[in-house]
């Protein structure tokens, strides 16, 4: 019978505690650098919570959910270069995650999930707070572990981290039953090396197709490069921009690539595809070489895809192989990280000082640029999109800031009328386009970067999706401010309701419930509403200057569409609210 109190194990140096699967895990997570993770407590996890108690490397946030857990990893991973940890008990903690990990595995993000099982032998009766939660997730994750040996346990760690953070990123499982974390082992200490015969990513580029990749390049007097999120999983910017500036070819970018090129660079196109200007659109549509770097092609990207850069050769750089040809034809696929391969495509290029020729197919696209969007009829009275962003850039301007979005109508606004102010400052879902995302991904930064300014920005929809996160912030001092672009109603379905379905609105009306101000000021912040388009400076900046966690609740009108749009299933060059007149007379331009 073991007759030692609380107090007598408590006060014992954690050298001198019995070493169990709990403590070793503990220790392997200290070990790899870990100082924060995100998480919830329940009893298949206490022996794990237990150990947590005596470090003094990691920090435990307690989240108000678990979904909420893994966003605010997947922002912490994203602005600090470092895998977000999430750590949650067993049956409804470990299912509420699967959200956030399909965001995760959805936008490459590496995050690792230490979820807590029931018993080794209880394994597969149904027991209290037991599901299958490596059959779950199967689909949406990189890599999964099962413990059934303690023995097991610290190099699956070790090769968990591995695996999340190199290759393509993405998220991975751990799943840890109760009577592994209780097992005694003897730690001998974290490995400093890992060899997974069947895990070999390839970073270089196959020579010979770097070389074919160049040729091309020089030769091609209509190029366009699609820069993807590789670009910022492998920090290729200054490589980007070499190749860019080298040949004269215009950049792309997709939602997840935004602030991977300057936005002020004569050579920067913006964003292409569904939600996309009409200069990138017509620019890869009608381009006769598409170098694509780090990108999935998504449907949001490319439309139609039997329409997409009909006339092109497509180059299509990515660490994954199976994304190359997956879902558009290409003429030259390059397996590598996006770094390894333009950095080797710029040095062979160098070698024949090329010279661009492509000055006509920029003064066409510079006629593409004049091309027109619909905007909203002007109501002195009503709040628009573009005014609020004109203020936000006015007030950013001269501070070091993140910005994350909610999803819907404000982050497609944010795409397009928003400065950024570089990689790693624009943190959106973009793949699994999560609901609920913004706010607990902002905590993520924030704790991230203590002394950056992390502006969510949200709708009224999506903000209530995690809006319990509020209290987490107010918890641990995080001075996130939240900017809700307030409709009253789904805004992004709604306007597919009005384009594609004879405004027959079903299930997207909001009533303005509840005041935000309010419940800002329920969870311990600043919370404020504005309605009036003269007060909207003044109240953003208001914001901007608050100590600590505060809320700007801004109502705008729910008829307000977010143009360009193309609807699903059309090329990306027919785009609603853009006169078809003006491309064909820009088009006639250029060709002058």
């Amino acid at each position: 019978m073991d007759t030692r109190t609380r107090k007598d194990v408590q006060n014992k140096a954690p050298e001198e505690r019995p070493m169990n699967g709990a403590r070793a895990l503990v220790a392997s997570l200290e070990a790899e650098g870990v100082d924060t993770i995100f998480g919830y407590p329940g009893g298949t996890v206490l022996d794990i919570y237990d150990a947590l108690y005596d470090s003094k490397k990691i920090k435990h946030i307690l989240v108000r959910h678990e979904q909420a857990a893994v966003h605010a990893a997947e922002g912490y991973a994203r602005t600090c270069d470092k895998p977000g940890v999430v750590l949650v008990t067993s049956g409804p903690g470990s299912t509420n995650t699967v959200t956030g990990i399909t965001d995760a595995y959805m936008d490459s993000i590496p995050v690792i999930v230490i979820a807590g099982q029931v018993s080794t032998e209880a394994i597969g009766t149904d027991a209290f707070q037991e599901a299958d939660f490596l059959g779950i997730t199967m689909p949406v994750i990189k890599h999964s572990y099962l413990i059934k040996d303690v023995k097991d346990l610290v190099p699956s760690i070790k090769e968990a981290f591995h695996i999340a953070t190199t290759g393509r990123p993405g998220p991975v499982v751990i799943c840890v039953p109760s009577d592994i974390a209780k097992a005694k082992v003897k730690y001998e200490g974290y490995p400093e090396k890992i060899k997974i015969s069947s895990y070999r990513p390839t970073y270089k580029g196959n020579a010979r197709q770097v070389k074919q990749a160049a040729s091309l390049m020089e030769k091609a007097t209509k190029p366009v490069i699609i820069a993807g999120g590789g670009i910022v999983s492998s920090g290729a910017y200054s490589d980007l921009k070499n190749i860019a500036e080298l040949l004269q070819i215009p950049v792309a970018e997709t939602l997840m690539a935004r602030g991977c090129f300057p936005v002020d660079h004569y050579l920067h196109l913006g964003q292409m595809g569904m939600h996309g200007m009409p200069a990138p659109n017509l620019a890869v549509s009608r381009s006769d070489l598409v170098i694509a770097v780090g990108t999935r092609f998504s449907n949001r990207v490319t439309g139609d895809v039997s329409r997409f850069a009909q006339h092109a050769k497509i180059i299509h750089i990515d660490i994954d192989p199976a994304e190359i040809g997956k879902n558009v034809r290409v003429d030259l696929p390059i397996v590598g990280d996006a770094h390894e391969v333009l950095s080797a495509i710029f040095e062979q290029l160098q070698k024949s000082e090329p010279q661009p020729k492509t000055s006509s197919w920029l003064e066409q696209i510079d006629e593409w640029r004049k091309v027109g969007v619909k905007e909203p009829e002007d109501d002195p009275k009503i709040i628009t999109a573009e005014q609020i962003f004109e203020a936000i850039n006015e007030l950013s301007a001269k501070r070091d800031v993140i910005f994350a979005t909610e999803v819907g109508q404000h982050q497609m606004w944010a795409s397009r009328f928003l400065i950024n102010k570089g990689p790693r400052t624009f943190i959106t879902s973009g793949g699994a386009g999560t609901m609920g995302f913004g706010l607990p991904a902002a905590e993520g930064i924030q704790i991230a970067n203590p002394d950056k300014l992390v502006v969510c920005l949200a709708g009224d929809g999506s903000i209530q999706m995690n809006i319990q996160e509020m209290a987490t912030c107010t918890e641990y001092g995080l001075p996130v401010k939240v900017i809700i672009f307030n409709n009253s109603t789904l805004g992004m379905v709604r306007q597919f309701q009005e384009l594609f379905y004879m405004k027959r609105y079903v299930a997207t009306d909001l009533p303005r419930i509840p005041d935000y101000a309010l419940l800002a000021k329920a969870y311990g912040w600043t919370g404020s509403m504005v309605d009036d388009p003269k007060k909207v400076k003044g109240a953003i900046e208001q914001l901007f200057d608050t100590e600590g966690p505060a809320l700007l609740d801004i109502h705008m009108s729910k008829d307000e569409l977010v143009y360009p749009a193309v609807k699903g299933g059309n090329p990306i060059t027919k785009m609603i609210g853009v006169n078809d007149a003006d491309i064909e007379n820009a088009t006639s331009e250029g060709r002058r």
